[in-house]
């Protein structure tokens, strides 16, 4: 009987984190499909996401520190929390939606899924965690399964300044985002998930809508129903919802679990790109992307281990 009842919560938690990270994955499709059918900067772009998705993260702030067990943030969790903001949600996103001017989604999400990579590193070198045998054979494999990816694409695309420009811009996206994961973790312990999340939420979206404000591009902006479209199917089915998915899903099966559930992301937005945005599927990219998720789950795997 208790069998039986563990075995219907793992598997709700495992189609529930697989749907949010289908969810997840559309992010890149919408962007891609919003610049080829309208004219949008990505700023704006990225700001409209932001304001659409402002009122749940802010009822999510607002409940969270209306509960009794609410622990009150000193001033070095709030500048934590102001930081890792603005390199998680503030600079990545703008970082990405930039770059996908310029290169495809496909590639973007392969670029994307190295920040677990990152972390890693950054684990490594600035608070001197010691690499396994096991994680540096997966930085090995992610890091060739990209090269081959990115090769095959170069030899498709005819490089431009542009791609290459793009490239590195979503790579950007991945280390600031790596940066975000990693302090998320130190702090989430201390103030929990959902208000972290809220708060660094709300600080991504002011400095998004700062920008957009002293950049004066909503003067340019021609508002009509396909602009507001694209900004809730953006906020709504590629942020919010994925994100509550995912968090429920991590009750049930754990984080090493939705890591791997996770990692059907770069697959998902592949086929999605292919179906719905035209863009080629070619044997380098299936190659590079079965590489980079092997390298992704093994450090998720050593991860959970230690």
């Amino acid at each position: 009987m208790v069998t039986g009842k563990i075995n219907k919560i793992f598997w709700a938690g495992f189609f529930i984190t697989l749907a949010g990270s289908i969810l997840f994955s559309t992010k890149a499709i919408i962007v891609k499909k919003a610049f080829a059918d309208i004219k949008i900067d990505a700023l704006t772009l990225l700001a409209l996401r932001m304001v659409f998705s402002l009122p749940f993260y802010l009822f999510a702030a607002i409940h969270t520190s209306s509960k009794k067990e609410n622990v009150k943030m000193n001033s070095k969790q709030w500048m934590g929390v102001i930081i890792l903001g603005v390199c998680g949600y503030y600079l990545s996103s703008l970082f990405d939606f930039l770059g996908l001017q310029y290169v495809s989604a496909g590639l973007e999400r392969l670029i994307l899924f190295l920040y677990p990579t990152f972390a890693v590193l950054i684990n490594a070198f600035v608070f001197k965690v010691r690499m396994s045998r096991t994680q540096k054979i997966a930085l090995a494999c992610t890091y060739s399964g990209i090269l081959v990816a990115y090769v095959g694409e170069l030899n498709l695309e005819n490089p431009t300044p542009l791609f290459l420009w793009g490239s590195f811009l979503i790579f950007l996206c991945a280390v600031t985002f790596s940066i975000y994961i990693v302090g998320s973790g130190k702090m989430i312990p201390s103030i929990g998930a959902t208000k972290f999340t809220a708060y660094a939420m709300l600080v991504a979206t002011a400095g998004i809508l700062l920008q957009f404000i002293i950049r004066g591009n909503y003067t340019k902006v021609h508002f009509d129903h396909h602009l507001f479209v694209y900004g809730l199917l953006l906020a709504l089915i590629a942020t919010v919802v994925p994100s509550f998915l995912i968090s429920a899903g991590m009750k049930r099966i754990g984080s090493n679990n939705v890591a791997i559930v996770s990692s059907i992301g770069p697959v998902s937005t592949i086929i999605q790109a292919y179906f719905i945005l035209g863009e080629k599927i070619f044997a380098a990219q299936i190659f590079g992307t079965v590489l980079v998720i092997i390298g992704v789950l093994l450090i998720g795997w050593r991860t959970s281990k230690n």
